[in-house]
């Protein structure tokens, strides 16, 4: 039973700052940010979880089964992790690429505290709660100071695929779809940073301010750290109501207004951009099905086009109606990795995109989120995102975009190149 308490912020958005300053002298933290971003779904403006009272941490066998004995037996809010390599657990399937960052394939706690904010009203609740450590705690997050810039020299950014190597996979990709072996598939390169000292919470202030991305999240376990500017969510669940967000196709934001307005409908339009999103939208309605009561699976809006300060996105709706027969880990298992990310058909793209390329994707394509007492979840999709594991000194952020059979390998590179400039305008 947590113990809560209810106060009134006049300032949400330095609050906001504030509370994730404060949160970095605990050993796990989660924080994420809605900005402010005018969403449907949206259960808080921001939430916070910190400290673990217990905690899993696995490698993929047998993860879901451990996380679903793990929530069931807790039934209490829990925050954490699902990676991209958790597909081993549920195909047989490997990842054998280099892996740089080596963080745990999955991580979930239980938070001594959190902390919630929606308008101005806060809510923070204690696991355990010593006397007057509510207003100490309040006390200490609105006198906490921001960090200073860092001023020393950052390594340069390094591409683990170059441009040519790039157009060569991609052209091999187009093959395999031309033959009929796939039909979509994401692929993605990472851009790396070894020997890199870097502050992980000025970073994210500085991502976090130049995205204002509706999913984004500051994820601390000790050393390993995740700054992410994510736009997309993967699966919600609200009572009996699951909602997935897949995006798929992206175009320039232009400071000209009617510039920016012309890119925003020629995405609408663009025939190769539905195309892709279309395909996936009909993967997650079949991904869904699989969990859901019977009729239920309803495409809410398709193709609809969102604006965010780097970019254009094109982002569809589908939603659908739990059967009481099913665990919160079945939805999950079941429509994991999020098809946005893989491709279809899903584990025939698993496999090529494994052989194709060159980075264990790890948290990347992965995703945050958390668990109600309740049994509810929100997660986003792990994009738009910065990757540090402290102890190695090791920074790492990839981007990907799908291929069809109308891609263009060219497009395509100019497509990763734009979707990489945020995290490469914060890593200088």
């Amino acid at each position: 039973m947590r113990t809560s308490f209810i106060k009134h912020i006049d300032n949400p958005v330095q609050f906001k700052r504030q509370l994730v300053t404060w949160a970095q002298q605990f050993r796990e933290v989660i924080f994420m940010d809605s900005n402010d971003y005018p969403q449907q779904y949206s259960s808080y403006d921001c939430i916070l979880a910190v400290d673990a009272f217990t905690s899993i941490q696995t490698d993929y066998q047998n993860a879901f089964e451990d996380l679903k004995q793990y929530q069931q037996t807790t039934k209490d809010w829990l925050f954490g992790y699902l990676s991209y390599d958790l597909k081993n657990d549920i195909e047989v399937l490997h990842s054998n690429n280099f892996d740089g960052l080596d963080f745990p394939d999955l991580f979930f706690f239980q938070p001594k505290k959190i902390v919630t904010l929606k308008g101005g009203q806060l809510e923070i609740q204690y696991l355990t709660m010593c006397d007057d450590e509510v207003e100490e705690d309040f006390e200490e997050i609105v006198k906490s100071q921001e960090p200073r810039a860092n001023s020393q020299e950052i390594p340069i950014i390094q591409q683990r695929i170059s441009k040519e190597k790039y157009l060569e996979k991609v052209s091999n990709l187009l093959k395999h779809i031309h033959r009929g072996d796939i039909y979509e598939a994401n692929f993605c390169m990472e851009f790396f940073l070894e020997n890199a000292n870097i502050n992980p919470l000025e970073k994210f202030l500085k991502l976090n301010k130049i995205s204002k991305s509706p999913l984004a999240v500051f994820f601390k376990n000790n050393t390993h750290f995740l700054l992410s500017a994510s736009p997309e969510r993967y699966l919600k669940k609200e009572g009996e109501l699951v909602i997935s967000q897949p995006i798929k196709g992206t175009a320039k934001r232009f400071l000209d207004a009617v510039e920016d307005e012309r890119s925003k409908s020629e995405l609408a339009s663009d025939p190769k951009e539905r195309t892709e999103n279309i395909m996936i939208s009909d993967l997650v309605r079949n991904d869904l099905s699989r969990t859901a009561q019977k009729g239920s699976v309803k495409v809410e809006e398709l193709c609809g086009i969102y604006s965010f300060e780097q970019v254009h996105q094109m982002i569809s709706t589908i939603t659908s109606k739990l059967d009481r027969q099913y665990t919160v880990a079945d939805v999950i298992k079941t429509t994991f990795p999020m098809g946005s990310m893989t491709g279809t058909p899903k584990v025939s793209v698993l496999k090529i995109i494994e052989e194709l390329e060159e980075t264990k994707r790890g948290l990347y394509s992965g995703a945050v989120g958390y668990f109600t007492p309740k049994g509810d979840f929100d997660f986003n999709v792990v994009i738009r995102s910065i990757l540090y594991n402290q102890e190695k000194r090791y920074a790492s952020f990839s981007v990907g975009s799908a291929i069809t059979s109308q891609s263009i390998p060219k497009m395509e590179y100019e497509e990763c190149l734009l979707k990489a400039k945020a995290m490469r305008e914060v890593l200088g």
